[in-house]
């Protein structure tokens, strides 16, 4: 397993919009850490990418992310799994970074699907599975065991950004840590 770093990761938030978020089970805790991710890869410059599914009725993104993540690449989809869309897959292989940090709603479908697409792509996946959601906690379990078989590193919050830090001599350590207390 590969540890994550700042010049090779990049962020890809899948659909987390108003509508969806009210559906989900730990909606609070999916909120709360996904606006820490969003300001983390805003603080150490890590490419954004954000997909919302059918905006025009489930809602834009969430403001908590929208708001650090200004220059984020975002892109609209009706598809479950965000790389068929040609375009987005190409935006995210002309950043040239293959760790993908993953989070987003719902785990069980657009997330899944999304991070099988990307392992087929060669992208490395590691999914923030506090920063995910399902409506349902059986659903959310079963795509987070499903995934980890097929080779997602499943990781929090806190993991993600102590592995991109490296250590305490990092330049934004007091920034970054600042985000969890």
């Amino acid at each position: 397993m590969t540890i994550l770093n700042t010049e090779n990761s990049l962020l890809l938030i899948i659909d987390i919009q108003e509508k969806l978020l009210n559906a989900v089970f730990n909606a609070d805790v999916l909120e709360k850490q996904s606006e820490i991710l969003a300001k983390a890869a805003s603080i150490l410059k890590i490419p954004a990418f954000i997909t919302e599914q059918y905006p025009k009725g489930l809602g834009s993104t969430i403001s908590a992310i929208k708001n650090n993540l200004p220059e984020a690449f975002y892109r609209e989809k009706n598809a479950f799994n965000a790389l068929s869309d040609i375009d987005f897959l190409t935006a995210l292989n002309n950043t040239g970074h293959k760790q993908v940090i993953l989070l987003g709603i719902e785990t069980h479908i657009c997330v899944h699907q999304t991070a099988a697409a990307l392992i087929d792509n060669g992208f490395e996946v590691h999914l923030v599975k506090n920063a995910c959601g399902s409506r349902s906690p059986e659903e959310y379990n079963n795509a987070i065991k499903y995934m980890n078989d097929y080779g997602v590193h499943i990781k929090t919050t806190e993991m993600v950004l102590f592995e991109l830090l490296k250590g305490a001599k990092h330049p934004n350590f007091k920034e970054i840590q600042a985000l969890i207390k």
